[in-house]
């Protein structure tokens, strides 16, 4: 099995663990506008553009159901829980089936109980074919050795997306019926790309390499609202998704070899500046 990269000594990043109160309303906001714009587009004759924006969207809840997963927020933990499982109806699957699978990536990344990482070695055709039946692993693994704790999570967030599939399927047209079927036929799509998007581009290569993660700087960081500072985010989970930047700026400048080392997302679009 391959040996990855632990978070270096001497890098001081106590205070980086810390946010402001302002910030976690930008957190909790930040799907907001990408939600809102989708469903106003979707109810009109530009519809296609809906698409985008429910991607956007997509895009920054999984920022905040991550930071909820890493207790990032600041919040008490019922608090996480509960906006994992608000956003697990909204996006149409069980965001603790994530959770789980997701802390057990961390713990043991690329191993054999990495149900999450394991995708990482696939070709990109691979990762692609397999990415629908990515969410089902998932959930089954949740299910089998979470315990009762996570079972009822589960049912909780399944409960959940099914009320909106209901309302889906039952809200007339006329009555923002469409718009609903819009989005949820966008959610399906993002969490049939999920295996791609969130885990086989931050991670693909690395194992060869022994990183933590790839690391994707200027332009495109932003972009992909700062979910490519991959690398950093694994050797100091508790940093939160937003202080991230600052993070890597510390480590270029204090770890021997570090930003020499970084293989960016998308190398062509990359900034070696920042």
């Amino acid at each position: 099995m391959t040996e990855f990269e632990r978070a270096p000594k001497g890098v001081e990043y106590h205070d980086l663990t810390q946010i402001p109160r302002y910030q976690k309303y930008i957190e909790l906001a930040l799907p907001l506008p990408w939600f809102v714009g989708s469903l106003v587009l979707y109810a009109g004759p530009y519809w296609p553009l809906g698409f985008p924006c429910s991607f956007m969207f997509f895009l920054c809840c999984l920022r905040l159901n991550h930071e909820a997963i890493h207790g990032n927020l600041g919040a008490p933990r019922a608090v996480d829980h509960a906006i994992m499982h608000g956003l697990s109806g909204l996006m149409l699957g069980s965001n603790h089936a994530d959770a789980f699978c997701h802390l057990e990536h961390h713990r043991d990344m690329m191993g054999e109980g990495d149900h999450e990482g394991h995708c990482a070695r696939m070709s990109f055709w691979e990762v692609l074919r397999y990415g629908p039946r990515f969410p089902v692993k998932l959930n089954t693994t949740t299910w089998a050795r979470g315990g009762a704790r996570w079972r009822r999570r589960l049912l909780v967030d399944w409960a959940l997306v099914a009320a909106l599939v209901l309302l889906g399927v039952l809200l007339p047209a006329a009555w923002g019926g469409g718009t609903l079927r819009f989005h949820l036929l966008a959610m399906a799509l993002g969490q049939c790309l999920t295996a791609f998007f969130a885990v086989w581009i931050t991670h693909q290569g690395t194992e060869e390499t022994g990183l933590a993660g790839r690391s994707q700087r200027g332009p495109l960081a932003w972009v992909a609202y700062l979910m490519f500072y991959h690398r950093e985010h694994h050797l100091f989970p508790k940093v939160p998704v937003s202080r991230l930047p600052e993070l890597a700026r510390r480590l270029d400048a204090t770890v021997p070899g570090y930003a020499e080392g970084r293989q960016p997302v998308v190398p062509v679009w990359d900034d070696v500046r920042r």
